[in-house]
């Protein structure tokens, strides 16, 4: 059963049990009024007759009076079980009633309904009791009320109240199915857009919703944020799905080179070794160049391979979410080292080094080892891109930051590629098979960078040369020394 027709069952048999108790309460209070009066009538003319009853002196026999007042609406008649005489009303007798009298035993004083001719009417019977006859009946009264309109009118009043009850209970029971069908069609389609959303990959629909704020309009709301966070979660997955392909086939393009080299050596040298002696026209000087060349192939290939891996694999630590051990770092005796073992490079630019005294007193909270790696990744590059010219070292301060600016004349880039050098094997396509690189440094400085709380700053402008500038938060309390 649906929440809609639940409510209106509940609804409707909360109705019903109000009604219920109204048509009671009305019928009781129009039955009350209509048969109150006329039973006190009926206990007065009862009390006035019965002072008509009296004792003959002389042979100590009842007399009776008579009926008691005439009234036309009232209906009296007394029966002596002694004389077995029978006393009416002129009504009664003017239409020939005659009600039906208890046994002399069985006089029950009280209101009982009686039906006579068709015609009904409540009577009112007492016994009539006399102190000489030992307080036994001697006869019996009853004095009558024509209520064929009463009744006529109870009934009338029972039927409206059972049939406009049940009518209000059918109306109300549809409109308010209607008006919970209504209240209740935001929840479908939250209900659509679930399945919808269970279906397909779709995740940018939205439930459209232009009722009040209530729990309903507050439920549609946070549906809506949910789907909006679970689209952008989503759309990051996507992007990581899409970033973790490209990075893999990248490393596969990257390593099939490498390996293609030495697999070739490794067969040629196979072949030439296998030769039997005095075979073929290479002398043995010319096979012993020849191998040595070999050698030094699979030798450079297996360092780039290794270069290779140790790049994934930081970058597999960084995925990870894997930090690092941070501790304040003087930046003074770091600079100098970097820029002292930095001129051992290999490189064909000028290498120049602005005063690190600046730097004394200095310090920034991260990894001494991390911190000289990205350092070192940033002037390998610069003299990797500069064939001529110089590359230089300097530092900077601004608003609680130090920057380390590493500065080039080399080739440059383009200002459309800047977005793009940090991501995984990207290289310029002026570079590609003309300088050495796999294009996953930059992505580990920025690594390191991010998790230090610095940033990075790209000037660059193509054949002119190209400015990195590193910033880090200083540190203001360093420890004591």
């Amino acid at each position: 059963m649906s929440i809609r027709l639940r409510l209106t069952a509940w609804y409707s048999g909360i109705l019903a049990v109000m009604l219920l108790a109204l048509s009671a309460a009305i019928y009781g209070f129009v039955y009350f009024n209509t048969y109150g009066d006329l039973k006190d009538r009926l206990k007065v003319q009862s009390e006035q007759t019965k002072l008509l009853f009296s004792v003959d002196r002389y042979n100590g026999e009842l007399k009776l009076g008579g009926v008691g007042p005439e009234n036309s609406n009232l209906y009296t008649q007394i029966y002596t079980y002694g004389s077995k005489s029978l006393s009416q009303s002129t009504n009664m007798i003017n239409f020939g009633l005659r009600f039906d009298y208890p046994a002399k035993d069985k006089i029950a004083k009280g209101f009982r309904n009686v039906v006579v001719g068709g015609n009904q009417f409540l009577i009112y019977e007492m016994p009539i009791e006399i102190e000489h006859y030992n307080n036994n009946p001697v006869a019996v009264l009853q004095v009558a009320a024509y209520v064929n309109e009463q009744n006529k009118l109870l009934e009338r009043l029972k039927n409206i109240l059972l049939v406009g009850s049940f009518a209000t209970l059918i109306a109300a029971f549809t409109f308010g199915l209607f008006l919970a069908r209504k209240a209740m069609s935001p929840i479908g389609k939250v209900i659509e857009a679930a399945n919808g959303i269970q279906t397909g990959n779709d995740l940018s629909s939205r439930i459209e919703y232009d009722g009040p704020p209530d729990e309903i309009g507050r439920l549609i709301e946070t549906v809506n944020s949910m789907l909006g966070r679970m689209e952008g979660f989503y759309t990051e997955l996507e992007d990581s799905y899409a970033a973790q392909r490209r990075f893999v086939s990248d490393a596969s393009h990257e390593l099939r080179t490498p390996l293609t080299t030495i697999r070739g050596n490794i067969d040629l040298l196979q072949k030439v070794w296998e030769m039997e002696p005095g075979e073929g026209k290479m002398s043995e000087a010319e096979v012993r160049q020849l191998s040595m060349e070999s050698v030094k192939d699979i030798a450079d290939e297996s360092k780039r391979m290794s270069r290779l891996v140790a790049d994934m694999l930081s970058l597999a630590r960084a995925d990870t979410g894997r930090t690092f051990e941070i501790e304040p770092v003087a930046l003074e005796p770091m600079m100098t080292e970097i820029s002292r073992r930095a001129s051992f490079l290999p490189r064909q630019a000028e290498w120049v080094t602005g005063d690190m005294s600046v730097l004394n007193g200095k310090y920034v909270v991260g990894n001494k080892d991390y911190l000289q790696q990205m350092l070192f990744i940033f002037i390998d590059n610069a003299f990797k891109y500069t064939p001529s010219g110089g590359v230089s070292l300097d530092t900077i301060f601004y608003q609680n930051q130090v920057g380390i600016r590493i500065t080039d004349t080399g080739i440059g880039m383009d200002k459309d590629e800047v977005p793009y050098i940090f991501d995984r094997f990207y290289r310029a396509d002026e570079s590609r098979g003309i300088t050495e690189g796999i294009g996953l440094g930059l992505s580990i400085a920025k690594w390191i960078i991010d998790e230090h709380g610095g940033s990075v700053e790209v000037v660059t402008r193509q054949g002119e040369g190209t400015t990195f500038v590193i910033w880090l938060p200083l540190l203001f309390a360093p420890p004591l020394e």
